[in-house]
């Protein structure tokens, strides 16, 4: 199949709703190494990683009769398909930390005032790790992400592994336009000063 050819991934989830499983299939191979990488790098643990992604996966399947990806159907998701997965996951996320923290109420503010659920860990290989040229930059880099405060870097990772935009970022993490954009731009800053000093 042609990349032109290549229908797109809100037909293929309708014709898996349909029952072609061969749609789930391909949406699987397009999207599932990006969304491995956005919950491994949320928490750091291959194991629960990979439980967790398979988990977003289940979650998938069990919604495609459901799936609608335009406001035809007031009930049913309506997203870009991507975006909508990478919800799944952010929400998949939450629930994972919940679990871990159960002493903690997620929607309880800090010193400060950011919620525990939008302070989910979240670096990421997009953008300024493709430009990088050797081992120790990756390093830098990726220890530059770790220091990230937990909200810029998964604004990042949804925009670096989801794709997604800002408006999007914004319904997803449950935050305003103007804090999404916020964080993405304290993220960028940040990362760039230290390819700065790398270079």
């Amino acid at each position: 199949m042609s990349p032109e050819a290549a229908p797109a991934d809100e037909q293929l989830m309708q014709a898996y709703a349909a029952g072609d499983a061969r749609a789930f299939e391909i949406l699987y191979d397009r999207h599932h190494l990006r969304l491995w990488r956005y919950v491994y790098r949320s928490i750091g643990e291959p194991a629960s990683a990979d439980e967790l992604a398979q988990e977003v996966w289940f979650s998938v399947a069990r919604a495609g009769p459901r799936y609608a990806p335009s406001a035809a159907a007031p009930d049913r998701p309506v997203a870009r398909f991507s975006t909508w997965l990478f919800t799944l996951a952010h929400h998949r996320l939450v629930d994972h930390l919940r679990a871990r923290r159960p002493h903690a109420s997620l929607e309880a503010e800090g010193e400060d005032g950011e919620r525990l659920a939008d302070q989910l860990p979240a670096d990421s290989g997009f953008g300024p790790v493709r430009r990088i040229e050797s081992k120790q930059q990756a390093e830098h880099l990726l220890a530059a992400l770790d220091a990230l405060p937990a909200a810029q870097r998964e604004a990042f990772l949804l925009q670096a592994e989801g794709g997604m935009s800002v408006v999007e970022i914004a319904e997803a993490t449950g935050v305003g336009l103007e804090t999404a954009k916020s964080r993405l731009r304290y993220a960028r800053t940040a990362l760039r000063r230290t390819l700065e000093v790398m270079a």
